[in-house]
């Protein structure tokens, strides 16, 4: 069971549709692990996947570097300060905010209308964009 829920996790997660949730929640509700361990879990589980998506999104050529010059920084600055937090948060208050974000992003999910803005096709989604092999490789 823990092998297939992995499984599902990795797949969401390459798709973009948080598997880190469905992580985070089996492990806590269905396998009696505390929020923090499940968190760091996570993050662990979340490398591979990254490096893959990785890989995929700079084949595709939808990867904007000087960007990532700003980002990474600031990635690793947020990453600091949410281990701080949660070493100084208990237990209760952060599976309070996890459950707190979880329904904020449920609802804007549900609510949130996508940006038509940049797509060649208004009803293709962005996932199915970088998902697909890049036309531009085809006629090199």
């Amino acid at each position: 069971m823990n092998i297939l829920i992995g499984l599902l996790a990795g797949v969401a997660a390459s798709m973009g549709f948080g598997g880190g949730f469905v992580l985070i929640i089996y492990m806590t509700a269905f396998d009696g692990v505390d929020q923090v361990t499940a968190q760091g879990v996570n993050l662990l589980f979340f490398l591979p996947v990254a490096m893959v998506s990785l890989v995929i999104h700079q084949k595709n050529r939808l990867i904007e570097w000087r960007t990532l010059l700003y980002l990474v920084p600031a990635g690793i600055l947020g990453i600091l300060a949410g281990t701080w937090i949660v070493s100084h948060v208990n237990v209760g208050m952060l599976q309070k905010l996890f459950a707190s974000l979880l329904i904020f992003v449920g609802v804007k999910e549900i609510f949130h209308k996508n940006s038509e803005k940049g797509l060649t096709n208004p009803k293709e989604s962005n996932i199915m964009k970088s998902l697909k092999c890049d036309d531009r490789e085809k006629s090199s």
